[in-house]
């Protein structure tokens, strides 16, 4: 059975948007539901290896509602939030204004500096070759209508010694575990999008999406293709989810 919002080409960008405008306000929850509260974890992980210094830029791609970006901000980095959806950023935007009271109760003088966020396309970044120190994407390059195009992107306007950073879903190496992965993902994860969401289809869209991603080994050829070194790839979960690493040289 298709699957109301995935289709390839061009056509794609417009699709996800629509995605993501159905499913904006629970977002955050439904991240929650279906990985059991893991994608934090695995989050934290992508900013360790962003290894953030101090005066750091940091360009977080299909930013969401601002997870990564707020993460890397909370490091000391500049951090700037790019995403294709409209509805996503305004969730984003609103939860760095209570970020911004928060952070200034807390602690007046620490000098933490919200992200700015703005929209944009990931295959077509509006920022100048070798502007950032960090790249990151949290899945988002399987949302493209070329993933390659989005790591191409990165690396372009990634300075000379930048780490690029990249977390997504992944297919499980073990016959066994990838049977049962997907399975969650056909029938667990739409039911959670359909009973906290309304829409089924929005989460039976994870599995059509992955069918046709290529996951870790192609990602990470596609990333030395780009001259990119030390290039690692971290399986999650038995490979549920991975990270990719690479930097610039």
């Amino acid at each position: 059975m298709n699957n109301a919002f995935y289709i390839s080409g061009e056509q794609r960008a417009a699709k996800v948007n629509d995605l993501f405008a159905a499913i904006a306000r629970r977002y955050d929850l439904l991240n929650d539901l279906q990985s059991f509260g893991l994608h934090r974890r695995w989050k934290r992980r992508v900013v360790e290896l962003a290894a953030v210094k101090s005066g750091d830029r940091a360009l977080d791609l299909c930013c969401g509602t601002g997870d990564l970006a707020f993460a890397l901000a909370q490091r000391g980095a500049e951090v700037t939030g790019l995403d294709f959806s409209k509805a996503m950023l305004e969730v984003a935007k609103a939860r760095s204004q209570k970020s911004e009271v928060r952070s200034r109760k807390q602690n007046p003088n620490s000098g933490f500096r919200s992200p700015a966020f703005c929209q944009g396309d990931a295959r077509q970044i509006p920022f100048p070759d070798a502007s950032f120190d960090i790249v990151t994407v949290g899945y988002g390059l399987r949302n493209l209508a070329s993933w390659e195009a989005g790591l191409a992107e990165m690396r372009r306007v990634a300075r000379p010694g930048a780490r690029l950073v990249a977390l997504d879903f992944g297919k499980p190496p073990n016959a066994l575990w990838r049977a049962i992965y997907f399975t969650h993902l056909r029938c667990s994860v739409p039911l959670i999008g359909r009973l906290f969401c309304g829409n089924a289809d929005a989460y039976a869209y994870i599995l059509e999406s992955l069918k046709h991603y290529p996951a870790q080994q192609a990602v990470a050829e596609k990333m030395r293709e780009l001259k990119l070194t030390n290039v690692r790839v971290i399986n999650l979960l038995g490979g549920a989810m991975a990270i990719h690493y690479g930097e610039k040289r």
